[in-house]
């Protein structure tokens, strides 16, 4: 159950409600790790921390560049064959939003400065982050400061700045340092070092030696640009950044440039006048690559920033509101008469584009670029939680995704070899295509990870007809995941001698519960994915038999294979207790006792962070949405009536500790009809940044947070499933659940290469083309609806779905098949276990 939900958490006399921006209305220092995560600016390749320009004030000055990452060996305390071996951990790059101010020779720094004004603000509608404040300085003088900054999303490898200083209280002499600093080998200027305190998994790795070596360090008066450039001492990635810079103003100045290894500077001194503006225009270009020499780097970064100060300022910010007046014309979901819930999902939107817009021929990490938690690595977070979204809104992005799978595929295929299997197995956490996680349990055995995968390409095939790129190349996915199922399951006689084939040895999303026989989510997915590659070959050789026999060749596909797929897909062992007449998460899940977590302290959530992993694998306690999120995934191998009690059995032993939770658990909430609690984990999730619901959003934004919100609107309150397994036989349909206190909803669908506007209201549902031909074709609640550009289609509906009062009870004291207790207790780590009160 989600806990201390508020419907507004924020202080909204610091962020004021605005359905189109961010606003801070005063600076404080106690949070300014969460803060410098949710006005980062990305574009999905290029990220940039919300750190001051000032830069003292931080609590990680960060920027990151998708993919450039330094390797490590991984040290096992005690080694075994195929445990992964090379760590990769992506690198603070060099830093170039520093512009420092002095005036009367006294810095600027905002946690000691007198500010009678401050108002920084991340606009979604144009991409921009500003800020405006007024400094009232040591010796008096009123300096009124105005700076920008935008990540560019037309322009893949270009930042752009401004910075602008006015003295409204006499003369006097100013500085202006514009800098770039390797800030992942110089020593921190603020409170960077994270304290010791307990172990977290979730943050980035340490490094311990130089990480960037130098190789360019050069800045030029006459041309105004800096030059830096890197090559990563172990994984030999190399980095080339350039800034350029324009200084606008009628003030005297003269300007110096200073450089060593780890920085290069740009030093303006003016003699200020009164009322006098000083501005400083500063477009910043970074490229990196496998091994290209950064000199070769440097002038990519060049040939950008030649044509973009040719273009001029205003035409970059012309072109970021063209592109987002676009992504909001596709992807925004309304939801009038809710101000503070329409921000908080266009807050969760717009990070959704900052982390997928330009990731390109990367994958997209779980923190996007707006910080380093979790080592910047790639998880199923992208298939699951964030490709709806990109398949739905921007297909174009969904595509590009699953390409960087598809990179991929020669490494996951000597991966499976490596663990005696055939086919291939994509890796749990990976940034350059090797397993990166060094815990296997809740890594590596996490083989799902190739149905999600393969669950991704079909979402993105069937909704937007791409069969060019399905049959030329992502087929591969297909096979080769379809052949690890098959080699990795085995054949068993049921006792009704019925033949069953069942996974074992593996671990579920779920990540209190490891390495298990016959996962409920693993095997449902596992079938799907077999069905959907015996599909996508035979269609193949039915309608284009010479791609059909490229593929033969470059897969080796033997005879009889397909078949094989059918049988092990029909055959997959689907874990159900008929006594108790839900569907155990893994086939020895119900022998476990529960863990109490009524009664279990808040001091000591989450639990991986305060108990031994064997303590948490002894009990029936969930991290995540297991079952449930296979409820959703594949709805419709599951009746109404096994939904319902599958989710009240597992709902009150999740507990939350993952970010991916809450989400589905609001999705299939409203389905099977808690509606009130629905609402309560869609804001659980809404708020996971915005309120650092998890203590963590300092180490950067939950990526898979932010896409999950999109789903919770769409397929959760919104009603839209997408049943199809292929664009041969897709089928739409939506039965919408809204909130009691909402009069209505809308969202926007692309689908076959037109985009579909669904409004949902109490009394009935509205379909609109805005753009494209069709015809679609809905199911709505049973009724088949067709969709042409010619005319809106409106569906009267009955109701929102069933609606059930309260939460569901905690599952515990009741009777397994064999007639044992399934007890209810708190491990405490003495020698006794704490009851269980009375009544529980």
């Amino acid at each position: 159950m989600p806990r201390d939900v508020d419907d507004d958490p924020l202080d909204r006399s610091r962020f004021p409600v605005d359905e189109w921006a961010l606003t801070e209305t005063r600076f404080e220092a106690d949070d300014l790790g969460v803060t410098e995560s949710l006005f980062a600016v990305g574009n999905g390749y290029l990220g940039l921390r919300g750190n001051y320009e000032e830069s003292r004030d931080a609590h990680v000055n960060g920027s990151y560049i998708n993919g450039f990452h330094e390797t490590w060996p991984i040290t096992h305390a005690e080694e075994a064959y195929g445990f992964a071996r090379v760590g990769q951990t992506i690198v603070n790059a060099p830093d170039a939003k520093v512009i420092r101010l002095y005036v009367d020779d006294e810095p600027l720094q905002l946690s000691t400065a007198d500010l009678l004004d401050y108002d920084r603000t991340l606009d979604f509608r144009t991409g921009v982050l500003s800020r405006t404040l007024l400094w009232h300085t040591p010796s008096g003088k009123r300096v009124e400061v105005k700076s920008t900054r935008m990540v560019s999303l037309t322009q893949r490898h270009l930042a752009v700045m401004t910075y602008e200083v006015t003295l409204l209280d006499g003369d006097g002499p100013v500085q202006i340092s514009s800098q770039v600093l390797n800030r992942q080998d110089r020593l921190a200027e603020g409170p960077e070092a994270e304290s010791a305190g307990i172990a977290d998994p979730r943050k980035a790795e340490t490094f311990h030696g130089r990480v960037l070596l130098p190789e360019v360090s050069e800045g030029d008066l006459e041309s105004g640009r800096l030059w830096l450039g890197y090559r990563c001492a172990d994984s030999g990635m190399t980095l080339g950044l350039v800034t350029d810079h324009l200084l606008e103003t009628e003030n005297s100045y003269r300007a110096t440039v200073h450089s060593d290894d780890d920085s290069v500077k740009m030093i303006y001194r003016l003699q200020g006048q009164q009322g006098v503006p000083i501005r400083l225009t500063k477009f910043v270009s970074a490229h990196t690559a496998g091994s290209v020499p950064p000199r070769e780097l440097i002038d990519r970064c060049e040939r950008t920033l030649d044509r973009v100060t040719e273009a001029g300022l205003q035409q970059q910010l012309d072109e970021q509101r063209e592109w987002l007046d676009s992504f909001w014309q596709r992807a925004d979901v309304e939801i009038p008469g809710h101000p503070e819930i329409q921000q908080a999902t266009r807050w969760n939107l717009f990070a959704l584009a900052q982390a997928s817009a330009r990731a390109e021929t990367y994958g997209i990490p779980a923190k996007g670029v707006t910080g380093s938690g979790y080592g910047g690595h790639y998880f199923w977070d992208t298939e699951i939680y964030v490709m709806p979204f990109l398949t739905y809104t921007m297909p174009y992005a969904a595509r590009n995704a699953m390409r960087f799978r598809l990179s991929l595929l020669d490494s996951a295929k000597a991966r499976a070899r490596e663990l005696s299997q055939k086919g291939a197995l994509f890796p749990w956490r990976t940034i350059n295509g090797h397993e990166a996680s060094a815990y296997y349990a809740a890594g590596t055995a996490q083989y799902h990870i190739d149905a999600d995968i393969a669950y991704a390409l079909s979402q993105y095939v069937g909704a937007t007809g791409d069969l060019e790129f399905l049959d030329r190349e992502a087929i591969d996915v297909f096979v080769e995941t379809a052949r690890l199922w098959a080699d990795l399951g085995f054949w068993r006689m049921h006792p009704s001698r019925e033949r069953t084939f069942h996974i074992h040895g593996v671990t579920g999303p779920d990540e209190y519960t490891t390495v298990v026989n016959d996962n409920l989510y693993t095997n449902v997915l596992a079938r799907f994915n077999l069905r959907r590659a015996a599909e996508a070959v035979e269609a193949l050789a039915e309608d284009d038999p010479a791609a059909y026999e490229q593929m033969v060749r470059r897969t080796e596909l033997e005879p009889g294979e397909v078949s094989e797929w059918r049988d092990c897909a029909a055959g997959m062992a689907i874990p159900f207790d008929e006594h108790l007449g839900i569907h155990p998460q893994d086939d020895h899940f119900l022998e476990r006792e529960m863990w109490d977590l009524g009664n279990t302290p808040s001091s000591v959530r989450p639990l991986l962070l305060h108990h031994h992993p064997l303590v948490i694998y002894r009990f029936q306690v969930l991290k995540q949405a297991d079952v449930v999120l296979a409820l959703f995934l594949q709805g419709e191998d599951f009746t109404p009536e096994q939904k319902l009690a599958d989710f009240e059995y597992y709902d009150p032993i999740t507990t939350g500790d993952s970010t991916l939770s809450a989400v589905v658990q609001s999705i299939i909430a409203a389905e099977v009809g808690y509606q009130d609690l629905a609402y309560g984990y869609f804001l659980a999730a809404l708020f996971v940044d915005l309120a650092d619901r998890h203590a963590n959003t300092s180490d950067g934004v939950h990526v898979a947070s932010t896409g999950g919100v999109w789903s919770a609107l769409v397929s959760g309150f919104g009603g839209f499933r997408d049943h199809g397994s292929d664009e041969r036989e897709g089928q739409f349909a939506i039965d919408p659940r809204l909130p009691q206190d909402w009069e209505s909803l809308t969202y926007r669908l692309c689908l076959r290469g037109t985009r579909v506007r669904v409004t949902v209201r109490a009394p009935e549902l509205e379909l609109v083309i805005e753009d494209g031909d069709g015809p679609l074709t809905f199911a709505v609640r049973g009724e088949s609806v067709t969709l042409t550009p010619e005319t809106a289609v409106t569906v009267a509906l009955a109701d929102q779905g069933p609606r059930i009062e309260g939460t569901p009870k905690a599952p515990s004291e009741i009777v397994r098949e064999d007639g044992t207790v399934i007890s209810s207790v708190v491990p405490t780590g003495d020698t006794r276990r704490m009851p269980v009160p009375t009544g529980h």
